[in-house]
């Protein structure tokens, strides 16, 4: 466990999917309540996860909150009240192609989604229920075709699907081959999710927080998945839920019970409403 900072937390910032969410997708009433009360008390909860922002919208509005949202690991910066742009960091067309080439050529079977913005484009949508991410499970593509029919503006994110040995496999070769001009994360064994080299959610959450003249030792972070650590380690205060990763857990200066045991709630009761 790493030492934490003892400022009074101003701000959370809560992954979704293994985090905030249980494992059936929800909010649990204990964290709703929690979340309420928090929120009553001037505290600003942000969300951040590598969805889009459409497949944030319930949470937020059951949430009632008014902060930004901090959506694909990062890359984009959303105002949900306005449905506005606050801040794109796209990833560069270019490379998307030389990435999905490469990809392709070492595994032929291999899916690619693009999100751009708000916007779901893929070339393979008949494929893609073997390894449905959540936003697949909600929403239908906005288009289906050739690649090249849409990659003509920058893209937000990129992502790669498949078996998740291959997909590894692809994680260590792209690492290798295109480590300066992408940044890679993996939340789910079987997809790889490409952005912009200079996207974080650690970097989206001190935009944020320094929006909102808030320091990142009065920051609570909670998340569970690799693309967290970078916001874990920001943070005066890192909380991993006991099905965090392991390596997550290294990072974390408190450990709470699991996703499906109220651990968001438990930790703003601990260290947020004590």
């Amino acid at each position: 466990m790493r030492h934490r900072s003892r400022a009074r937390i101003r701000l959370i910032a809560l992954d979704l999917d293994g985090t905030l969410l249980s494992s059936r997708k929800t909010i649990t009433p204990l964290t709703h309540t929690a979340i309420k009360a928090v929120v009553k008390a001037g505290v600003k909860v942000v969300l951040a996860t590598a969805r889009p922002p459409r497949s944030v919208r319930c949470y937020y509005e059951a949430l009632g909150l008014d902060t930004p949202t901090i959506n694909y690991n990062g890359a984009l910066i959303w105002n949900e009240r306005q449905r506005q742009v606050v801040e794109h960091v796209p990833l560069d067309v270019a490379v998307a192609k030389k990435v999905i080439a490469w990809g392709r050529k070492i595994y032929p079977e291999l899916l690619v989604s693009i999100e751009i913005l708000d916007k779901w484009y893929t070339d393979h949508y008949e494929d893609l229920p073997e390894y449905m991410t959540e936003t697949a499970k909600q929403f239908t593509p906005d288009f289906i075709g050739p690649l090249d029919a849409f990659m003509k503006v920058p893209i937000t994110k990129l992502m790669l699907l498949g078996s998740p040995a291959r997909i590894a496999e692809l994680e260590r070769g792209i690492a290798q081959k295109f480590a300066t001009e992408v940044a890679q994360t993996r939340s789910d064994a079987h997809m790889l999710q490409l952005m912009n080299p200079r996207t974080s959610k650690a970097g989206a959450l001190a935009k944020v927080a320094s929006s909102l003249n808030i320091s990142a030792a009065e920051v609570m972070a909670v998340g569970d998945a690799p693309n967290d650590m970078h916001m874990l380690q920001y943070a005066g205060l890192a909380v991993v839920p006991e099905n965090g990763w392991d390596a997550v857990k290294q990072v974390a200066h408190a450990l709470v019970p699991s996703n499906d045991q109220d651990g968001v709630a438990i930790a703003i009761q601990k260290f947020v409403l004590k």
